[in-house]
């Protein structure tokens, strides 16, 4: 398990307050308030259906795709509401990025899969083009593995290459945040182990949250880890707390097998 970073007195990255979100009628998220610092990783855990996807999705206003959802509270991004009606979601969505479950490259080349946010943002083009996307792909460890298969379509990369091919269009853009939901879900022990040491790297340059049914996993790559259970944060601390000694009775059970 992890130690804190040295950073437990900065000011949070991302901050959520009071946050309440409805599907419907049905309440997926209750009263959770936490802070994520900078640099830092952050797992949420808890069982199928604890809100922990869904609080993940609050962090750059993917539920807002969802039809029927209600939010109360507030979502702070460097201390700024990113539920304000004049917060720019293209703005939002370079600097905080999604990594999902099951990785969705585009059906383009693996250089067009790189290029192309740098391209829509007008950040590179040419020559600074070329050296984005061959510092995107050194920056997630797939630069030798594809050098000379820049052109072919990234379809064809293995499930554990086109996740890291996925991380590296958010390097590309320059995001602050990776949030990372279940990213090792389909991949086998081998590349889950290259993507945990990644993410090791990554954190010295990014915030990271990652939702995780894997609680061995949280262990290893974490500093804090958070909760939930049936909509609520239960508890939320360093993760050496979180699993040796938790403070709330539910989260003992959950992490010795009790239930989940």
């Amino acid at each position: 398990m992890n130690e804190t970073t040295g950073l437990e007195h900065a000011a949070p990255v991302l901050e959520v307050r009071g946050l309440n979100l409805w599907y419907g009628d049905f309440q997926a998220l209750i009263d959770v308030s936490a802070s994520f610092r900078p640099r830092t990783i952050t797992a949420l855990i808890g069982s199928s259906g604890c809100g922990k996807s869904t609080l993940l999705r609050c962090l750059n206003r993917m539920n807002d795709l969802i039809d029927d959802v209600r939010i109360e509270g507030e979502i702070l991004y460097n201390g700024k509401n990113i539920r304000r009606r004049d917060c720019s979601l293209t703005v939002l969505r370079k600097s905080v990025g999604m990594v999902f479950q099951r990785p969705n490259p585009f059906p383009l080349s693996v250089y067009e899969n790189i290029a192309f946010g740098p391209r829509v943002h007008r950040m590179a083009s040419g020559t600074n083009l070329d050296a984005r996307v061959e510092e995107s792909l050194r920056a997630v460890n797939l630069w030798d593995e594809l050098k000379d298969r820049l052109r072919k379509s990234a379809l064809s990369l293995s499930l554990e290459q086109k996740q890291r091919l996925c991380i590296a269009r958010l390097v590309a853009v320059e995001a602050e945040v990776l949030l990372m939901d279940e990213p090792c879900s389909t991949l086998d022990p081998m590349a889950t182990m290259k993507v945990e040491e990644l993410m090791h790297r990554l954190k010295e340059r990014y915030t990271i949250v990652i939702v995780t049914h894997n609680m061995q996993q949280a262990a290893r790559v974490s500093e804090e880890t958070g909760f939930m259970l049936l909509g609520e944060l239960v508890e939320f601390g360093r993760t050496t707390d979180i699993f040796t000694r938790p403070a709330d009775k539910r989260t003992e059970d959950y992490i010795t097998g009790r239930f989940g």
